[in-house]
């Protein structure tokens, strides 16, 4: 309603459309020239504001300017490395700034008004849920073999510091991404349909079956998981959780009343995950069979016959 006035009040001061450019920079640096006239009409002789170009020119300085907020994580020492706030145009603003340099007469600036975007999970929030341990499980890899133990690494820290909130499902897929060269994920093993194949992002389905185990050790509700088509090595026959991005994916809920922080890491050849809560948290833990300690036979990666 403020915004109908106002742009009703610079109508009948200013009937005809102005020429003028306006330059709209963010933080002081020109992001585009935009001129009244294109973002103008008129109907009977009076100048109305062009709503669709300019939700479109809202919508390319949004993609210009806005930036996603960075969650809080624990660092490599278990240090809690603060979150990042983020923003993007805020929509409500930046249309009364434009509604006045529309239905004026000079030239000039106009600075985005932004909005600013808070992180979900800061450092108050990893504090309190880094407090108990409730499920934890280990898987070994042959460290020799270079591109799946990269590949594994790549996958570990995208799912590490994750948090799961009460009443949201973890998807594996989403969380990690697609595993791309660009992402830098390697050749390496990948069981297709049965049959061993070179693929990228090779390693990654020990990463998915780790992180299922310790979960389901927590007694987490287990919402999608597949076995893969052959027996692999680094975990018990049937706990094993097969992920593609084309194709299955590994999720599960966090049915509990508090948020679950996941933790992963790699030294050497141990892919470890390990699931946080708070101290109040009531879970149901399950007993879990290990994982062998006995590394595959391989010489290269000719020889390797598991993802």
């Amino acid at each position: 309603m403020k915004m109908i006035i106002l742009s009703l009040g610079l109508l009948l001061a200013q009937p005809l459309i102005q020429p003028g450019q306006l330059s709209i920079t963010n933080d002081g640096e020109e992001i585009i020239k935009v001129n009244r006239k294109d973002f103008m009409l008129e109907f009977i002789g009076k100048p109305f504001m062009d709503q669709p170009k300019t939700e479109e020119l809202i919508e390319h300085l949004d993609q210009e300017i806005s930036q996603e907020p960075v969650n809080a994580k624990i660092g490599e020492s278990g240090e809690i490395i603060p979150g990042q706030n983020g923003y993007k145009v805020h929509h409500k603003k930046f249309k009364e700034k434009f509604y006045r340099y529309l239905f004026g007469q000079k030239k000039g600036a106009m600075d985005v008004p932004k909005l600013t975007i808070t992180p979900k999970v800061d450092s108050e929030l990893i504090a309190n849920i880094r407090t108990q341990q409730i499920g934890h499980y280990v898987t070994y890899f042959n460290s020799n073999n270079k591109e799946r133990s990269h590949n594994i690494r790549l996958a570990s820290e995208a799912i590490d510091s994750h948090v799961v909130f009460p009443g949201e499902v973890f998807s594996f897929n989403k969380v990690v991404g697609k595993r791309t060269k660009e992402k830098g994920y390697k050749n390496a093993p990948v069981i297709v349909k049965g049959e061993v194949t070179e693929g990228i992002g090779g390693g990654i389905c020990q990463v998915s079956s780790t992180l299922f185990n310790s979960v389901d050790k927590a007694g987490v509700k287990i919402v999608e998981r597949y076995s893969h088509s052959k027996q692999v090595p680094y975990v018990p026959p049937g706990r094993d959780a097969t992920v593609s991005w084309y194709g299955p994916d590994f999720t599960f809920e966090n049915q509990y009343n508090q948020p679950l922080l996941i933790r992963s890491k790699v030294t050497g050849g141990q892919m470890s995950v390990m699931v946080y809560s708070s101290e109040v948290i009531n879970y149901d833990p399950q007993s879990i069979p290990d994982a062998s300690k006995k590394l595959p036979e391989e010489s290269d990666r000719e020889t390797d016959h598991y993802e």
